[in-house]
């Protein structure tokens, strides 16, 4: 089943301090009810992409809209994703600088 994406680009980039996160709408956020994982640029898509099957107290339906959320701001931001289902998401192997570059 596909969910409605809740996901919208925001003008907030780079390193997010508590505040500025504090700040964001829940738009900007892979899982908006719970505000986790910010998607803001490419480095946040990817550490969702990453940190997804972390997330606590989630239910498969905060899941489902929060991957459909990751894939349009993996295609904004153009992430390559090839999970097709939230299930598959943190069970790949990532390459060498996958991840987010920390400053």
């Amino acid at each position: 089943m596909t969910r409605e994406t809740t996901w919208r680009p925001h003008n907030t980039h780079g390193k997010l301090s508590p505040a500025r996160e504090a700040a964001l709408p829940e738009s900007a956020f892979a899982f908006p009810s719970l505000r986790m994982l910010p998607l803001t640029d490419e480095g946040y898509v990817r550490s969702a992409i990453e940190n997804f099957a972390g997330v606590e107290g989630a239910s498969d339906e905060d899941r489902e809209t929060a991957f459909a959320n990751i894939q349009r701001a993996a295609g904004f931001y153009r992430v390559p994703m090839t999970e097709t289902d939230w299930r598959q998401l943190g069970t790949r192997q990532t390459p060498p600088g996958y991840e987010r570059e920390r400053k």
